[in-house]
């Protein structure tokens, strides 16, 4: 049996959130650090969420990227079961992260580990309450919003306001082109994959449709590049030798479009679940991150079941992602028993 909705919505939350604690303790490091530390294949890899690195994580503890994603899906819950605007809740739970109130931090201590795009943006909507002029600015590229924008690929069912979502709510933070693209490209491919069981094939070409459309057409816009580019990837080898030997155009250090290259390649590689992770997170850099966004492609493909059981039972958000997922869908009218169907 293929997994349900509600094990793809509840698998997508947790992959995303165990490729961020998988990655955490070497965050930034480059893949030739990691493969000298790790110099076997990807059996050999440490598959327990052992927490450290220079940020000094506790096992299975969420980051930025895992903290903002929640933040968009407390946004989503508070838009569907209270007729909240979506928009602005998203951008006041970003705050209320940013600002010190939120779980498992001191009140009024800032987070530990923020993308400078986000902090300045947040900075800015402190002041203005307008989360549609907030946004760094063109140029400003980084995977601040393609790593936390996947609530709305798991509960937002109408295509069209998917994509506008997806579009503001990165804008909130990123408003570049190549960020807001990105978001409603991945969410797409998401809810492809959750909402309406598509194959892995047709979910990432209607994902490449709406990076076309939004572009305005062309079909050499730099999302569109970067999803192709992710087709073409074996992730192996990319984790075995490495960016530069492998051709791959960046360093996977926190470029919006090498984070969705990646994400690609993983949800296209037919392997288990914690084996694509691994090799995401052995290409080094931006390791947290990178993992979290493909991690959220694979849990969207695979569902929960296909997770390893000590993530599950060490991430910082498992048992409230999981209340969540339950509170939304029965709202939406989603049966979220075993016996569960779209």
């Amino acid at each position: 049996m293929s997994p349900t909705r509600s094990s793809r919505t509840i698998g997508a939350l947790l992959a995303l959130h165990a490729g961020d604690a998988l990655g955490a303790p070497l965050e930034f490091k480059p893949h030739t650090l990691i493969l000298s530390r790790f110099p076997g294949p990807n059996a050999a890899f440490p598959r327990t969420l052992t927490g450290g690195g220079f940020l000094a994580w506790e096992p299975g503890a969420a980051t930025d990227d895992t903290d903002l994603t929640r933040a968009i899906v407390l946004a989503y819950r508070d838009a569907i079961t209270k007729k909240d605007d979506v928009v602005l809740k998203a951008a006041e739970h970003c705050l209320a992260w940013y600002q010190g109130r939120w779980p498992s931090r001191q009140p009024g201590t800032l987070p530990r580990d923020i993308g400078g795009a986000t902090r300045k943006a947040l900075s800015k909507y402190a002041s203005s309450r307008d989360p549609y002029s907030s946004g760094a600015g063109q140029g400003s590229a980084g995977n601040g919003s393609l790593m936390r924008c996947i609530a709305t690929g798991l509960f937002q069912t109408d295509p069209e306001l998917l994509r506008k979502e997806s579009q503001y709510i990165s804008s909130i933070t990123h408003n570049d082109y190549r960020c807001t693209i990105a978001c409603a490209a991945y969410n797409t491919i998401v809810s492809s994959l959750v909402v309406h069981e598509m194959s892995v094939e047709e979910a990432v070409s209607a994902g490449e449709r709406v990076a076309i459309s939004l572009d305005r057409g062309r079909v050499d816009g730099p999302v569109h590049a970067a999803i192709k580019l992710g087709r073409t990837i074996s992730l192996g080898e990319l984790a075995d030798k490495g960016p530069r030997k492998t051709g791959f155009p960046g360093p996977c250090s926190g470029f919006v479009l090498d984070s969705l290259s990646l994400a690609i390649a993983a949800v296209m590689d037919e392997r288990r679940l914690d084996q694509v992770l691994v090799d995401v997170v052995r290409v080094g850099m931006d390791t947290d991150t990178n993992a979290a966004i493909a991690g959220g492609l694979l849990g969207a493909r695979d569902g929960e079941e296909a997770l390893l059981d000590e993530w599950k039972d060490s991430l910082q958000f498992s048992s409230e992602f999981r209340s969540l997922v339950e509170e939304v869908l029965s709202a939406q009218g989603v049966i979220t028993t075993d016996q569960n169907t779209k």
